[in-house]
């Protein structure tokens, strides 16, 4: 699977901008919010639009922070709460699966029943929201509810019109991101904190402001030193500073660069406190002050890690600032008297390996959706090509010890054995593309056996590998995919040495024809199509 954010961090912080996304479509409910004392003030409330699935983290994230604010404000703030999904009363789909709908369904049945309490209820679920199809029982009578008028209503017809009409909604307005959120009309952006949400409704409230606008609090400062190096391509954490703040409001910057005195002071004293410390990029916050937002702390004290006074947010950092860097111009980083690729340092990275014309090497997971589509591509493309490829196959996951394992679980690591022991024993004329291909069709299907006869493969060879070397083999390729730090499914090297991404085979040929113009497939793009 591609990955879009290579540092864990970033991938977290994305919930600060993240949605679960529906795949076919969108779903809502119009339901007014749950009201509380009127504010005395003459003004217009604003109207906030928040579209979820209710068993989606962000989703359930910005339901427990906003209800709050309506408790708060009251009729200050006009609050309707929609539901993503697509299908008709019966046949209902959601991202999450069937308990998904039954949670939007209950959660839609306890707005129209209890405006009043159903924001309630939805907090209580949110505790435990892969049981919503279920909890909401037991929620319903917790917070005061008629749970069995709910019950009425989520096992009858009124709950499937209701989601129907939800669905409908979404899908008219085009949205399809859980949550996905409009104040007075205009798409929401902002933070997605109890303070954001209260600051962004006083923000667009016209007249008099509510009583809790006038007191809305402030979060604490937390000085934070974002610090990388301006050698590394990949070390460009700037654009996570606006996320973090989404967590932790006050925060206030300073960025240092390795390549300033200051850099090389920080990075020594770094060193001096955990001599582990060694890789760029690195941020570091003030311990003392991050621990004061409690909201902000709450959510990313899972990545943190004490370094003297700071707390340092886990990073997939490997950047070494006082390794040789082996392709920018001959300088002598490491002071070894040897520059770039002739440092023997060197040696692995991929703009230093040995140029092979006419070579395309793919690194996949066997059961990522997107490798799957790269891997019948690469059939196609090996097809259109003939003998002025040579395709290699090698698969991406983790060794630990005689361990092995993959992001999909361990019938991944099952099929990449085999697909490794199709790539070893059925190399000619890259039969074992066709397997390859046939598998990524229907991946999750358990029955590779017709697969391998449709490649003119004999299944017994394969079960024999699987059963014998395959381990070895697959242990060897997660290594090598390690080595060159390829960890995205699908990435290829053209002629072993230059990186890209691709999913379809027209991209694949405009990539590898780049490095290989000559070749007579490069005349006509695959299909028959004149490229």
């Amino acid at each position: 699977m591609k990955i879009l954010a290579k540092t864990l961090l970033a991938v977290v912080l994305i919930a600060s901008m993240a949605a679960c996304r529906n795949q076919a479509g969108g779903d809502k409910p119009a339901a007014d919010g749950q009201p509380a004392a009127k504010s005395e003030a003459k003004s217009t409330a604003p109207t906030l639009e928040m579209y979820v699935m209710s068993q989606c983290p962000y989703g359930v994230q910005v339901m427990n922070a906003i209800a709050p604010v309506k408790q708060q404000l009251g009729d200050g703030l006009n609050l309707k709460i929609g539901y993503i999904g697509n299908g008709s009363p019966g046949s209902f789909q959601s991202l999450h699966g069937p308990s998904e709908v039954k949670g939007d369904i209950a959660q839609l049945c306890a707005a129209k029943q209890a405006p009043g309490k159903y924001l309630d209820m939805i907090v209580c679920q949110n505790k435990n929201p892969r049981a919503v199809d279920t909890n909401w029982k037991e929620c319903a009578s917790t917070v005061g509810m008629d749970a069995a008028a709910l019950e009425a209503c989520v096992t009858g017809d009124e709950g499937q019109q209701l989601l129907a009409a939800a669905f409908a909604e979404a899908q008219q307005k085009g949205v399809q991101g859980s949550p996905t959120m409009f104040i007075n009309g205009a798409p929401y952006d902002g933070g997605r904190k109890t303070r954001d949400f209260l600051k962004a409704a006083c923000a667009a409230t016209t007249g008099d402001q509510p009583e809790p606008c006038k007191n809305i609090p402030v979060p604490p400062v937390v000085h934070a030193i974002f610090f990388s190096d301006r050698r590394c391509a990949e070390c460009n954490i700037a654009p996570l500073e606006p996320r973090i703040k989404n967590e932790l409001g006050g925060l206030q910057v300073q960025h240092v660069d390795y390549m300033t005195e200051d850099g090389k002071k920080l990075y020594a004293e770094l060193r001096g406190i955990d001599p582990s410390f060694k890789v760029l990029p690195a941020i570091l916050v003030d311990g003392e002050e991050v621990a004061k937002d409690t909201e902000g702390y709450a959510t990313l004290q899972t990545y943190m890690q004490p370094l003297g006074k700071w707390r340092t947010l886990r990073l997939d950092a490997t950047f070494d600032p006082t390794a040789e860097i082996c392709d920018n111009g001959g300088v002598d980083d490491d002071g070894n008297g040897m520059a770039d690729c002739a440092d023997p340092a060197c040696k692995e990275a991929k703009v230093c390996r040995e140029a092979k014309a006419r070579t395309l090497d793919m690194f996949v997971m066997s059961q990522c959706p997107y490798g799957a589509q790269a891997m019948v591509a690469a059939n196609d493309v090996v097809q259109h090509f003939g003998k002025d490829i040579t395709l290699n196959v090698h698969f991406i996951g983790q060794v630990q010890g005689d361990t092995l394992t993959s992001m999909h679980g361990p019938a991944e690591v099952e099929e990449d054995i085999r697909e490794i022991c199709a790539a070893t024993k059925y190399s000619k004329e890259h039969q074992f593309t066709k397997y390859l291909a046939c598998r990524s069709k229907d991946y999750r299907n358990p029955n590779w056996q017709p697969c391998a006869k449709e490649a003119g493969m004999d299944a017994q060879v394969i079960q024999k590998c699987f059963d014998g070397e395959g381990k070895d083999l697959l242990k060897k390729s997660f290594q090598f995919a390690a080595s060159l730090k390829i960890g995205a499914s699908p990435t290829f090297l053209s002629n072993n040495r230059r990186e890209f991404n691709a999913v379809d085979a027209a991209s694949l040929q405009q990539q590898y024809c780049s490095d290989n113009p000559d070749l007579k497939g490069c005349a006509e793009a695959i299909g028959g199509k004149q490229g």
